[in-house]
């Protein structure tokens, strides 16, 4: 049985290094993902994200940042559960980006399969809002998850 891992990616019309940016800048990312950080993705560093339609605090642990090229962190992404999430960032022709999202790894079962789901919409989800907010100014993000509010 082979272990599940979460791959996606998305071409984003802006330079490599604004992209970066947008990424592990939170003021940056409050304007499309999160709703707070306690601090800039630096490589060593443990932060809290918040998120605005979760009352808890998300630790995440910074493993290593390459400038403009790569962003690593640990996190809970499946209820206990510490994964591996992988950012890279790839110059492509007129100016743009390529942002490829690795998270890793569950097993192939029930819960492994529900986390691929879960998280694979998730990540797809930061890429778009990404794009959005890099290319157009617009936060995808905001009130589009207000009824998770409800769900426990």
């Amino acid at each position: 049985m082979d272990a599940l891992k979460i791959s996606t990616t998305i071409q984003i019309s802006k330079p490599q290094n604004e992209v970066f940016e947008a990424i592990v800048d939170p003021a940056k990312m409050s304007r499309y993902f999160i709703s707070e950080s306690t601090g800039r993705m630096e490589e060593g560093t443990n932060l809290e994200w918040k998120f605005p339609e979760f009352a808890e605090e998300i630790p995440v642990t910074i493993v290593e940042v390459s400038k403009n090229e790569y962003v690593s962190f640990t996190w809970e992404g499946a209820r206990g559960e510490k994964l591996l999430v992988e950012i890279t960032l790839l110059e492509v022709p007129e100016n743009s980006t390529l942002v490829k999202i690795t998270e890793r790894e569950m097993p192939n079962n029930k819960k492994g399969i529900k986390w691929l789901a879960q998280n694979t919409e998730g990540w797809a989800n930061f890429l778009v809002c990404l794009k959005a907010y890099l290319e157009h100014g617009i936060n995808l993000r905001k009130g589009a998850f207000d009824f998770m509010k409800e769900i426990k």
